[in-house]
């Protein structure tokens, strides 16, 4: 008896972890994850020095930016819209709060005006979207124009240099040996996984994305959901505004120029459809990731910036296609 009690106990143990493997093998994210193993083990292998502290490190730090806006995006992109306005944004953010420092001699008044800003100028774009019915494309590409430009009339088309020396904490200083910079990023896609899968706002962007119609006969408000995205989004831009312009201490007008197509770039690679309803925390991360990755791999590789522009939009290409796929499969399914 004691040796069939054992085979059974091991038969069920085996039929368990058949049952979680297949679990994860089915999961959405899945495939992207292998991706992204396969690739970093391949630039470790034969990429020199990308597999070392210095430059994992370097390789968060570059993407902390785009995974935190990337959050935000998610949502946007789950309910069918984007926003194409965020480096436009980022930038804007950055020298406001330099110039605010500057002024007041205050880094908290600075972070406190940016994230001001970031909720009017949030609001502006989802009133603009939902209210006046202007399509997002039309309204968040008029707001990259009049954001960029507002960036270069405030600071002299110069960048805004502080002396603060506070300033620099944010975006330079560490938290237990790891990048602050990093470190907010983790939270940001700790806190957006959360609400996104545990609470009704994640849920009704969802919803809103999938089938705007069926949320409305459900109750819910579809406007205020949409609004609450692009708001939302503007205080994540502030954020990373802040601490970008912390990070190279100083605002500088023109930065972030293209981070909006990185950004969508990721989240679409991550698995977010462009036609609402789907999305996923840990899609998004990989989807970073990836991105990341590769262009730091090319800038290792010295590759001419010219041909990174090539790479960039062929992943973009790549990444919507994935999803037009997927879109096909579900549609037969």
């Amino acid at each position: 008896m004691t040796a069939l009690n054992k085979t059974a106990e091991v038969m069920v143990s085996d039929k368990k972890n058949s049952t979680t493997w297949t679990a994860i093998r089915n999961s959405e994210n899945f495939n992207i994850i292998v991706v992204y193993v396969v690739l970093f083990i391949a630039l470790s292998l034969f990429v020199p020095y990308f597999f070392s502290l210095r430059n994992m490190v370097g390789l968060g730090l570059s993407i902390s930016q785009i995974g935190m806006v990337a959050c935000t995006m998610m949502f946007c992109l789950a309910s069918k819209d984007f926003d194409l306005s965020v480096g436009s944004q980022v930038a804007f953010y950055g020298v406001l709060a330099a110039l605010i420092v500057n002024a007041t001699d205050s880094f908290l008044l600075g972070i406190i005006g940016a994230l001001v800003a970031g909720v009017f100028i949030g609001l502006m774009n989802g009133i603009f979207v939902t209210k006046v019915r202007v399509n997002a494309l039309i309204a968040t590409l008029a707001m990259m124009e009049i954001v960029r430009g507002g960036a270069y009339i405030i600071s002299g088309g110069n960048a805004v240099g502080v002396v603060n020396m506070n300033f620099f904490m944010l975006g330079q200083s560490t938290i237990l040996g790891v990048p602050t910079p990093i470190v907010i990023t983790i939270l940001c896609f700790a806190l957006f996984g959360f609400l996104l899968k545990n609470t009704s706002y994640g849920r009704n962007a969802l919803a809103v994305g999938g089938n705007s119609d069926a949320a409305k006969l459900a109750g819910v408000d579809v406007d205020n959901v949409r609004i609450a995205n692009f708001a939302i989004q503007g205080i994540i831009c502030a954020i990373a505004g802040v601490i970008l312009a912390s990070r190279i201490t100083s605002g500088q007008p023109n930065a972030s120029l293209g981070f909006e197509l990185s950004v969508i770039s990721a989240c679409v690679l991550g698995g977010v459809s462009l036609n609402g309803g789907k999305a996923s925390v840990i899609g998004v991360a990989v989807g970073v990731l990836i991105m990341g990755t590769v262009e730091n791999a090319l800038n290792l590789l010295n590759v001419d910036s010219f041909y990174q522009y090539l790479v960039r939009g062929g992943i973009l290409l790549l990444a919507v296609g994935a999803d037009q796929y997927r879109q096909r499969l579900a549609e037969k399914g």
